[in-house]
């Protein structure tokens, strides 16, 4: 799925489009669970918070601007923070977000699209061993298992403003890694 193809269907969905909504979640479904998962670690969790992540597409599509950048960056930085939020939240006690019957679970990948997360998942952990060890592990920290820059510098020993900027150098090698 191409990135015009992904921009064309969130201006349908900023227009209230079922059928571009549907078609958005069965392309790029697959891609944004494993992110889900990836940071949740249960299929229960990372379901729930797929669920959250559309309604917040559905929510916010409007708000979708076309200048460039992936479409899959965009939906993909909603599903993770979805996931942190939902994250952090178990980590301070409130158990009930986990809990089942309160939310409708979104349906699962197809293998299709299982296999095609499972791809971009080896790739994109390919590309963090391929930097330097402690920038590697603060990615990982910040936006895999949710971290706060203020704790990864805490934990790395280095000034906030140094662990933000290792983030950003980080985030900058991984894009041109995954494009290649």
């Amino acid at each position: 799925m191409d990135r015009e193809e992904i921009e064309r269907l969130i201006a349908r969905v900023a227009l209230q489009d079922r059928e571009a909504f549907d078609t958005l979640y069965k392309r790029v479904g697959g891609k944004l669970f494993a992110v889900c998962l990836r940071v949740l670690t249960k299929r229960a969790a990372a379901e729930d918070a797929m669920q959250d992540t559309f309604v917040k597409i559905w929510k916010n599509a409007d708000r979708y601007q076309a200048n460039g950048l992936s479409p899959m960056t965009w939906l993909i930085t909603i599903a993770r923070n979805t996931a942190i939020d939902r994250l952090r939240a178990r980590r301070k006690g409130h158990q009930d977000i986990d809990t089942p019957g309160l939310e409708l679970a979104a349906p699962g990948p197809s293998p299709e699209q299982a296999a095609v997360a499972a791809s971009e998942a080896a790739r994109l952990s390919d590309c963090l061993d391929r930097l330097e060890e402690d920038r590697g592990a603060a990615l990982r920290g910040a936006y895999l298992e949710g971290e706060t820059y203020k704790d990864l510098a805490s934990r790395f020993n280095v000034p906030l403003n140094t662990m933000r900027t290792w983030l950003r150098r980080g985030l900058i090698a991984l894009r041109e890694c995954m494009s290649e």
